[in-house]
């Protein structure tokens, strides 16, 4: 639709010399393929009727060669429907190379890095990450496709009064400093026996006075195994088996997923270079003394106050996060840094942004914070793991398995990660979700499986015919073949729209369509041992290279069977 808004848009700056976008619809099939109300738009700014410049406009489209009818409705609507030769060079388009098809150069040789899922060592994952970590691929997918370079980075708190209320819980359990004794803890049970440590300590320190004295002195113990590169003492032998027990954790579980972090930055790698910064900054104002703390005065700029060092020296989040923008500038030089996380930390970034903007406004404009809403299952409850009673990643990927198994007999992930990702991609980026895993996974509604489900029956018809010519002869359609043939070429002006807002629901949306157009042509009209068999071969071809591109951007799993 893109082309077509363009050359309307030509002859209107010809004409009337009107700069603008066209929007264009689409209207039921039997008044055309496109509408624009572009000269309504027109007449009010010209003072002139709106049915003579649909007229004007009626007869310069003629001339362009691109469209079989061009007519005028209602008070000076113009509908249009493209020539099916025109059509038949974009299906030539689509067969020769599918994966190019819907390309833009929106991001063309743009550095960015992407950052997201962003969990704690010592903690586990849960549904919020999984969410994010799947909303981030998509994003970079579509970024990569528009002909950017994507550094996909990891940050998380190594350090930090969580890992000091895990690590008291441990050596609770463990009778002290032991670190041999983590040899009596199975391999697989690692991640989980962290968690419940984690919802030990914090139940105590927020309970048991003496037990949170301990943890605070503790917290600052593991500051110090950090600054002194202390790797053979006890408490730092079990600080750094945990950590590494995360993060192999975590490599698992992204492997498992289809997700690769290029980095991981922990807290503890830019807490230094944070804090000589805000110091830096507070001798020019940036950041005031309070109280023994270091602060960012907020409300001056219409936010919140925040504390970026505690009265006790130690940095805080916001000056780790000030750090983790500095490095990853040194890093990559990007030309646009994404953030993606739970809306939650909204009002936290705008004030760490604000602070940086004092001092480094590049990088607060290169900046981009994207959140999400909050993943609920079935009651709705949020997840809050310092209590224990959050939905753990790999529980949503078991509920799904256990769906899959109960109704369809399926034990791959494949299915899996299609219901999971599809039903956290579809939703727009910032509303909450209501998972249902029974809906997720229907072969029969607008799931991921059934997208996977489309595209294996695509290759069952492609697998029984010789190789398609790209060459397209036919110029002559059915409705079905048509509806099909429109639908493809709306893919690329999607990609565009996907990408220019990073909103990968757009995508899921247009797949959606698609699968259901095709399936109506699957039921009216045959293809192998068909009269036009060759000519839909070439259909169902194009049909499905565009569906195994969107799966692409999508990152879900293309099955060859189901």
């Amino acid at each position: 639709m893109e082309r077509y808004s363009r050359i309307i848009a030509s002859l209107i700056q010809a004409e009337f010399g009107f700069d603008g976008t066209v929007s264009l619809n689409r209207p039921d099939e039997k008044f055309g393929d496109l509408t624009t109300n572009i000269a309504l738009q027109l007449a009010k700014s010209l003072n002139q009727n709106p049915r003579q410049i649909a007229k004007l406009l009626a007869e310069k489209l003629h001339q362009t060669d691109e469209f079989a009818e061009v007519s005028i409705a209602g008070l000076g609507f113009i509908n249009l429907r493209i020539k099916d030769s025109v059509l038949a060079v974009e299906l030539e388009k689509i067969i020769s190379n599918p994966s190019d098809y819907g390309r833009s150069s929106l991001y063309e040789d743009k550095i960015i890095v992407a950052e997201y899922s962003d969990p704690n060592p010592f903690k586990v994952l849960h549904v919020g990450h999984l969410y994010t970590s799947i909303v981030g691929d998509a994003i970079s997918n579509l970024i990569e496709t528009a002909g950017g370079q994507v550094h996909r980075v990891n940050f998380g708190g190594d350090v930090g009064l969580h890992v000091g209320k895990t690590l008291w819980a441990i050596m609770r359990q463990l009778g002290g400093e032991n670190p041999d004794k983590l040899s009596d803890i199975n391999e697989n049970e690692r991640s989980d026996w962290m968690a419940a440590c984690y919802v030990e300590g914090t139940r105590h320190y927020d309970k048991d006075e003496q037990a949170k004295a301990e943890i605070t002195l503790l917290n600052k113990k593991i500051y110090q195994i950090q600054a002194d590169d202390d790797y053979e003492s006890g408490l730092a032998r079990l600080y750094w088996t945990c950590r590494q027990w995360s993060y192999d954790y975590f490599d698992a579980f992204y492997k498992r997923i289809g997700t690769k972090f290029e980095k991981y930055y922990p807290e503890s790698e830019v807490a230094e270079l944070g804090l000589k910064t805000v110091l830096e900054q507070k001798d020019k104002g940036v950041y005031q003394e309070s109280n023994g703390a270091i602060i960012f005065a907020g409300d001056v700029h219409n936010l919140h106050t925040r504390v970026f060092v505690n009265n006790e020296g130690i940095p805080t989040y916001e000056t780790k996060d000030v750090g983790l923008s500095l490095q990853k500038w040194q890093d990559y030089h990007y030309d646009e840094s994404i953030i993606v996380t739970d809306h939650g930390q909204l009002e936290y970034m705008k004030v760490v942004q604000k602070s940086i903007e004092q001092f480094r406004p590049d990088l607060a404009q290169r900046t981009k914070h994207l959140t999400h809403g909050v993943v609920k299952l079935f009651g709705g409850v949020k997840m809050a793991s310092r209590k224990g009673n959050f939905l753990k990643a790999v529980d949503v990927l078991q509920i799904v398995a256990n769906e899959i198994e109960a109704q369809q007999g399926s034990l791959s992930d494949e299915p899996v990660l299609g219901a999971v990702k599809y039903t956290f991609l579809k939703n727009r980026i910032g509303s909450d979700i209501i998972f249902d895993p029974a809906e997720s996974v229907s072969l029969r509604g607008n799931s991921g499986p059934y997208l996977q489900y489309s595209l294996v029956r695509a290759k069952s018809i492609m697998n029984k015919s010789p190789e398609v010519e790209p060459k397209v002869t036919i110029y002559s359609y059915s409705q079905a073949e048509r509806a099909l043939l429109f639908k493809l070429t709306e893919y690329s002006s999607v990609i565009q729209q996907a990408t220019t807002g990073l909103t990968p629901h757009l995508v899921c949306t247009y797949l959606h369509e698609l699968t259901q157009v095709f399936s109506r042509f699957y039921e009216n009209s045959p293809v192998i041992g068909n009269p036009k068999e060759v000519f839909r071969l070439q259909l169902v071809s194009a049909y499905k290279g565009i569906l195994t591109s969107g799966l692409k951007i999508l990152g879900i799993p293309m099955p060859d069977k189901m």
